[in-house]
């Protein structure tokens, strides 16, 4: 069951980091929107709230780790497209 909690884990932290690292990267060496660091971060708030809600269950049909990788990845899509419109 470790093990399954741990890849649960993974998949979240790899969603959350790499949207972080890509919203840095369209932000600092490609140029295209210019986002401050804080927002930057904001997938890695999913990810937070993710592991601080962990506490034991039960759980909603709908708290799966795929979700929480898709919402990390649809906040960075956010930030990018609300620092472009600014």
């Amino acid at each position: 069951m470790e093990i399954e909690r741990a890849r649960s884990d993974l998949l979240v932290a790899a969603s959350a980091g790499a949207t972080t690292i890509a919203v840095a990267l369209l932000s600092g060496v490609a140029g295209v929107v210019d986002v401050p660091t804080l927002p930057t971060l904001a997938p890695l708030a999913v990810y937070a709230v993710y592991l601080f809600s962990r506490k034991g269950g039960p759980y909603g049909p709908r708290d799966d780790p795929r979700n929480w990788a898709v919402a990390a990845a649809v906040v960075g899509v956010i930030v990018v497209v609300a620092s472009a419109a600014l």
